[in-house]
């Protein structure tokens, strides 16, 4: 009896407290969860490029597995993340369990195949990512300890997002923000005090990987959550992981094409020496904490969509859809006018290198002003994705993360230099919410009256 009342009323939370107020409340935890996560990322940075300057070129390489794995986690977590709201929406909390088992199986499947291939072919998959002679050493220590990592890494992109579809963002937050805050701990511990260098990066960022891990899975051990997990039920119907793949496929595009980004960024920037990699590493991870920010209210947006438009509430959708583009716009505009007018104090906290500070402020204060476009294609991929408009949402995704970013870091150095580099991933933001803002207008303007 206790536990249909709790289902009836996280049913009644999402579909009748004031839109604004809910996407906030759920916002809110995940941007201090993805802020706390860049910053570790950044602090990851900061510590690695104490040790070298080919140290520090290392964490840009090794950036780029972690996006495979990220790839896999949030195709397999949106995926299931979006139709277990939905599901739950129009009440159907058996199907939700199915869909939450078989995205959670599905990718701690998928982290231990990465792993394994991974290290098997380590020195050729550095050398892949663009790694330069004098970095490749650095590059296999730490990226031996991020693929050790993998399982967790992709598992718990899964168990997070399943979280904050269900509505308990607060309860996401408590996992990740405690892996990172003891990954910040463990940085200076291993680096320096136990002289294990960049690998001691590595083994910081393993262990807290899977100490978050442990933490978001106790969190349905406990059955805290509506759905649950069962390897019986992720066996039970392949649509579902049909369904998932589909529905998580923006997702992937968007983090792979990250991948595949980093990749050509660094084989690009190789040509201007380890200095433009570091810079650009270095700017990457700044940029990447401001784009948390929007990207953090986005996702407390997306559970409120599919939520809603399972119940049949379109006006709620609207509205949450206007609300946030707003809020977050005029968020991330604040940061990055912070971030604009103090480039170079920035950059200097990782390397006080001339030509990386150069290089880093300029493109960082590039990247400041083209980030104010950044909420327009993020919420309309949130929406689509959300409600399951599969195409709609993984043609703004690539738009936004690598179909016109890689041309433009192909073409742009051979007229501009340096300059083209620095370029290239603020055009394509600006492209991508021309092409975004229509698309959302117009299937905002096509939702019938609420049933």
């Amino acid at each position: 009896m206790n536990e249909e009342k709790s289902k009836d009323a996280k049913y009644v939370k999402m579909t009748e407290t004031p839109v604004s107020r809910l996407i906030i409340s759920l916002g809110i935890p995940t941007t201090i969860s993805m802020l706390i996560t860049n910053i570790y990322n950044m602090a990851d940075s900061y510590f690695v490029s104490q040790v070298s300057l080919s140290a520090g070129g290392a964490t840009s390489i090794v950036f780029g597995i972690m996006s495979i794995l990220q790839a896999f986690g949030f195709m397999f977590g949106h995926g299931a993340g979006s139709n277990i709201s939905r599901m739950l929406g129009s009440r159907q909390i058996d199907r939700a369990s199915k869909y939450a088992s078989t995205g959670f199986f599905s990718a701690l499947i998928c982290g231990f195949l990465i792993m394994s291939v991974g290290l098997i072919f380590l020195e050729p998959l550095m050398r892949l990512l663009g790694s330069t002679e004098t970095i490749l050493p650095y590059a296999i220590d730490y990226g031996m300890w991020i693929l050790i990592a993998a399982p967790a890494m992709t598992a718990s992109c899964v168990l997070n997002n399943i979280l904050r579809y269900e509505g308990m963002a607060t309860l996401a937050m408590i996992g990740l923000t405690t892996g990172g805050i003891l990954n910040m701990a463990l940085d200076p511990l291993f680096i320096f005090t136990f002289d294990m260098g960049i690998a001691g990066a590595g083994l910081a960022t393993a262990l807290s990987q899977y100490i978050s891990f442990c933490i978001l899975l106790s969190m349905f051990l406990m059955k805290k959550t509506q759905s649950r997990l069962s390897a019986r039920l992720a066996a039970g119907e392949p649509r579902i992981l049909g369904d998932i793949i589909i529905t998580g496929l923006p997702s992937f595009a968007r983090q792979g094409l990250n991948s595949v980004s980093t990749m050509v960024l660094n084989a690009q920037a190789k040509v201007f020496g380890d200095a433009a990699i570091a810079a650009m590493g270095y700017v990457g991870r700044t940029s990447s904490l401001i784009f948390s920010v929007g990207l953090g209210i986005g996702q407390g947006f997306q559970p409120v969509s599919g939520f809603n438009y399972g119940a049949k509430k379109y006006s709620r959708v609207k509205k949450g859809t206007l609300f946030t583009l707003g809020f977050g716009a005029a968020f991330i505009g604040v940061i990055s006018a912070v971030c604009f007018i103090f480039a170079p104090d920035i950059i200097s906290l990782f390397r006080t290198e001339k030509e990386v500070i150069e290089i880093g402020s300029e493109a960082l204060r590039i990247m400041c002003v083209f980030l104010l476009f950044l909420p327009i294609s993020v919420v309309g991929t949130m929406l689509f994705q959300s409600i399951g408009k599969s195409i709609s949402a993984l043609i703004l995704s690539c738009l936004q993360s690598g179909a016109v970013f890689i041309p433009l870091c192909l073409i742009l150095p051979s007229f501009l230099g340096v300059l083209g580099i620095e370029m290239a991933q603020p055009v394509a933001y600006f492209v991508s919410a021309l092409v975004s803002l229509p698309m959302t207008l117009r299937f905002l303007k096509s939702l019938p009256k609420d049933e």
